[in-house]
């Protein structure tokens, strides 16, 4: 069986729009610039599109040594390396994370744009935010993800779901770092360690689903589906699963193209 990886996406804020990729780098917390940033509230619990679908018309881009936000006619800017030197103690879950304000202005510009008040915030060190893992018995160094540092999708898996839906939906919907041609759906679910270009790479578990797979990037508005009919043949111990959680064991480039092979 011949595993190819088709599409790579980052996503630099947590819960915004992602950005597909022609290549990335792997890093113990997840890709490059992947989910190093998120918006906070005043409490500074962390915010997505799980109580604002809206989160999802924001779209990030990353311009040189910047990162560009566009919100419909709107644009915002700001330097990759910038930050203020307060810490910021929020949590992502159960795990507590330091964090740092990015700047004021761009803080002030999600706050007017969402309506209410919120900073944006970056995780600076490797350790700033450490998850447990009790299916793996130890501890890793993540970033501001949900939980795990890299979600995996079989081509397979988003053909045998559209099948069963009357309007099909995008492999968007499900946010992933890596998308890779399969030979059956969610046979990812059961693979072990694997290596892609030079990077050996290390199976969780499958990933449970929430609500914010409900949410259409396209229009930030959301149904019932794909939810509901997922439910239906992939749950297992009250939990929906799609993809699954795998973690990198090196660092290295990975790109469209490369294969994914089990000789590690």
């Amino acid at each position: 069986m011949n595993y190819v990886v088709k599409e790579l996406y980052i996503y630099p804020i947590k819960s915004l729009a992602g950005i597909t990729v022609q290549s990335a780098k792997a890093e113990e917390m997840g890709f490059e610039k992947d989910r190093r940033w998120m918006l906070i509230d005043e409490e500074n619990q962390f915010i997505t599109q799980r109580e604002y679908p809206k989160l999802s018309q924001f779209y990030p881009n990353i311009k040189g040594n910047k990162i560009e936000i566009s919100h419909y006619d709107s644009t915002h800017e700001f330097l990759i390396e910038e930050s203020l030197n307060e810490p910021v103690f929020s949590k992502v879950w159960d795990d507590e994370s330091m964090v740092v304000e990015v700047n004021k202005a761009t803080s002030k510009w999600f706050s007017e744009a969402l309506g209410f008040s919120c900073k944006l915030v970056k995780i600076l060190n490797k350790g700033d935010r450490k998850h447990n893992s009790s299916r793996l018995n130890q501890t890793l160094n993540v970033s501001l993800a949900d939980g795990y540092p890299y979600l995996l999708i079989g081509s397979k898996s988003l053909e045998f779901l559209n099948e069963k839906l009357k309007e099909k939906v995008t492999i968007q919907r499900f946010r992933p770092n890596i998308v890779i041609s399969s030979q059956l759906p969610h046979e990812e679910d059961f693979f072990d360690a694997f290596q892609i270009g030079t990077v050996k790479f290390q199976n969780v578990k499958p990933s449970g689903r929430c609500v914010m797979v409900n949410n259409n990037p396209k229009t930030g508005i959301v149904f019932k589906e794909p939810l509901k009919t997922l439910s239906t043949y992939r749950t297992s111990n009250n939990n929906v699963f799609f993809g699954t959680n795998i973690f990198s064991l090196n660092e290295g480039t990975i790109a469209v193209g490369d294969d994914l092979t089990f000789k590690i």
